[in-house]
């Protein structure tokens, strides 16, 4: 009798097979032990939460536009929430970003997919910062590119390693940076390497895709020009999982026109528009125009509180035995610890005295970096903080 095969992994793409899971997704599950310190994830604190204002524009939404708001819709997104997205992009440099030049996301995470499908194919070379966002160097990889890591130091990406690699032959399709409060380390790019990265992007002809989660989490200092309102070929990814809600997963991205067009296309064969209930609720809750600005004097302080606390805590626990900056925003802390050897070691010891962490290891393009560690603040309470960092040092080995 011919023996019929059981379908199983065997039928997997290489695509599927090759991709690997993220390290933070995986680390969250064993972090959420009650008796756990997580300073692991880098989510927003749920008590600030706008539920009051969603719920309010949820009932409105339902009564006076269910037809709208639960059926299909267009794939650049609804367009009264593309208006509103617009005058949000260009708020701070006084630009006048059209309408059509919005393409909804789910999630600017979907925004990377897309710039992936879109923009790259097998052996591209694509630029990105070293350390690096995982979820972007996740979302690119699956398109197997030839990721190219240029390091960062407190002023952002180096430049200047940059266009030496250009003038030895490296040729991107575009240079992906977190310009502002950088996921992991939080250094912000300064205005001088944001003129450089235009140049060389002039020079060499590669785009740059400026994507800026944490930008309005400002706590001090004047914000610095954004690259795309220097650049007309920059490509922007902006999201308000960081500022409303992760939950209404929505993100947009703006750019030429001819990148858009190729964009919406592919989302189109992706989940042809993001829930067009949850723009109708976020329309509704950014009707009131000056709600985000006094929902964002509430943020700030909050977050500016609790990154104190945690860097006043290293300090003080650690003195010289750590190196970090205080990010002038943003959500992370990035710590390095000389001598330790590499921190994925100490991280079962620290889950054993209940408090998590993310390896710098994690984050790694080219350079390892086993001494690093990126520290969020976001979610616990300054006290948290403090008695984190104390079991922290115990799993290091004791305070100085």
């Amino acid at each position: 009798m011919r023996t019929i095969p059981t379908p199983g992994p065997d039928l997997l793409s290489a695509r599927a097979t090759s991709a690997s899971s993220s390290v933070i997704r995986e680390l969250l599950r064993h972090a959420k032990r009650p008796d756990v310190i997580s300073m692991a994830g880098g989510i927003p604190a749920p008590e600030l939460f706008p539920a009051g204002a969603i719920a309010e524009a949820t009932a409105h939404v339902l009564a006076t536009a269910p037809g709208d708001a639960l059926q299909y819709g267009l794939t650049r997104g609804v367009p009264a929430l593309r208006d509103q997205l617009a005058a949000m992009t260009g708020l701070d440099t006084d630009e006048t970003i059209d309408t059509e030049g919005v393409v909804v996301t789910t999630g600017s995470q979907q925004g990377l997919d897309l710039l992936g499908r879109t923009l790259v194919d097998p052996g591209d070379q694509i630029v990105v910062e070293d350390p690096g966002y995982l979820g972007a160097l996740q979302a690119l990889r699956s398109y197997d590119p030839d990721l190219v890591g240029i390091p960062l130091d407190q002023d952002g990406m180096r430049t200047d390693v940059l266009e030496a690699r250009l003038d030895a032959g490296l040729r991107p399709v575009f240079c992906y940076v977190i310009p502002n409060f950088q996921n992991p380390t939080g250094v912000t790019m300064s205005a001088e390497r944001r003129r450089h990265l235009i140049e060389l992007a002039d020079r060499y002809g590669f785009l740059i895709v400026d994507d800026d989660p944490y930008g309005e989490l400002r706590f001090e200092g004047e914000p610095v020009e954004t690259l795309g309102s220097r650049h007309p070929s920059a490509i922007r990814l902006r999201t308000v999982s960081k500022t409303v809600a992760p939950g209404l997963r929505i993100g947009w991205i703006t750019g030429p026109e001819w990148l858009l067009d190729a964009i919406e296309i592919s989302k189109q064969s992706v989940d042809l528009h993001t829930s067009t209930f949850g723009q109708h609720v976020l329309s509704g809750v950014l009707s009131d125009p000056n709600w985000l600005g006094r929902h964002l004097d509430q943020l700030r302080p909050w977050y500016r509180d609790r990154r104190d606390a945690l860097c006043d805590a290293l300090s003080s626990e650690f003195g010289d035995r750590t190196r970090f900056d205080r990010p002038s925003g943003g959500m992370f802390v990035w710590a390095q610890f000389p001598g330790i050897g590499d921190t994925a070691d100490v991280l079962p010891r620290a889950l054993d005295e209940g408090m998590a962490f993310v390896p710098g290891g994690a984050f790694a393009v080219a350079e390892p970096r086993p001494e690093t560690m990126r520290l969020s603040f976001a979610t616990a309470s300054p006290d948290q903080l403090r008695e984190a960092v104390r079991r922290l040092a115990k799993a290091i080995g004791g305070a100085p």
